[in-house]
């Protein structure tokens, strides 16, 4: 059986490497449109990402780390609204 801290270390890393493919999902995105683009993609990557390491960093009662990634999570969250927003005034016009 695994011990909770190797099923813990497995959150952080995982957590880590979907916060690190945001960057590779906007350099693809960038380069492929030859200016520099944030797709949608890389908000969600960054939310999925920041929440993981925030439950890696309560785990490990890190509190600076802990409060970092928290404060991530509204920014990431707001942006997907405003491109919600954005998207539903779009198609109402």
């Amino acid at each position: 059986m695994f011990q909770a801290n190797t099923i813990w270390l497995a959150i952080g890393f995982s957590g880590q490497l979907l916060f690190t493919s945001r960057f590779l999902v906007q350099w693809i995105a960038s380069e492929r449109a030859r200016r520099s683009v944030v797709p949608v993609a890389f908000w969600w990557f960054s939310l999925a990402g920041g929440a993981t390491l925030l439950a890696y960093a309560i785990w490990r009662r890190d509190p600076v780390f802990a409060v970092g990634q928290a404060s991530g999570l509204f920014i990431y969250t707001r942006n997907l609204m405003l491109i919600g927003s954005k998207k539903n005034r779009e198609q109402s016009s």
